[in-house]
């Protein structure tokens, strides 16, 4: 009886020690089903923001091509500014007073893109987009469009113009000769070229779509 008595009661303790092993790789399989659950979460979610972002970019295109078309289409006025077109005749403005001017310091001098620093600056990421046009408000996707247009020019007016402040006209151009010529046995002289000085100028656009997706894309075209 004694024997038996010592038997059982081992028994009892080895049963202690598997059910503390089962414990411990139940609470293991259970850390490791979350870490799963966790990292297949963020991989979705990851793929989900990659699927929007390339949304917006795509979608940005429609601003793009609707700030081209006026561009070619309008005839307006490019040598001032339009903020109901989002035109703008100078690459820093952002804003222009109630004279349709850009003086964004308020000084009463028209902003000068070369000065050092420029009295503005165009920066997407900060850019009241107020001053924008919409070009789609839902592309079926959610997606919001809008665009803001761009002249590469130091100031506006005319590409031969000085303003009243003595401050000349600078733009980024294309450009040609105004004569050439050839060479060979046979000399024809000099011929004139037609001459053509048209300036750039920078379309951006703006997407803001599902989730806060926000993007941008950028044109430079003459």
């Amino acid at each position: 009886m004694t024997s038996s008595g010592r038997m059982h009661y081992g028994g009892r303790r080895q049963g202690g020690v598997v059910l503390l092993i089962a414990l411990i790789l139940l609470i293991a399989l259970t850390l490791g089903g979350i870490a799963l659950f966790r990292q297949v979460g963020t991989g979705v979610l990851i793929a989900t923001n990659l699927t929007f972002r390339n949304s917006a970019l795509v979608a940005s295109d429609v601003g793009i091509e609707a700030a081209r078309n006026w561009l070619v289409t309008s005839g307006a006025n490019l040598e001032q500014a339009s903020i109901a077109n989002g035109y703008f005749p100078a690459s820093c403005n952002i804003s222009v007073n109630a004279a349709n001017t850009a003086d964004f310091d308020g000084d009463g001098l028209e902003d000068d893109c070369k000065a050092a620093p420029a009295a503005s600056e165009f920066n997407p990421l900060t850019y009241n987009w107020t001053n924008s046009v919409l070009a789609i408000a839902d592309d079926g996707n959610g997606n919001a469009v809008r665009y803001v247009i761009h002249r590469l020019c130091r100031i506006s007016g005319s590409l031969s113009f000085t303003n009243a402040n003595g401050v000349p006209q600078e733009c980024v151009t294309l450009g040609s000769s105004t004569a050439g010529g050839t060479k060979g046995a046979v000399g024809y002289g000099l011929g004139a070229l037609s001459n053509t000085m048209q300036p750039y100028f920078r379309l951006t656009a703006q997407t803001t779509g599902p989730k806060n997706t926000v993007a941008y894309s950028q044109v430079i075209l003459y």
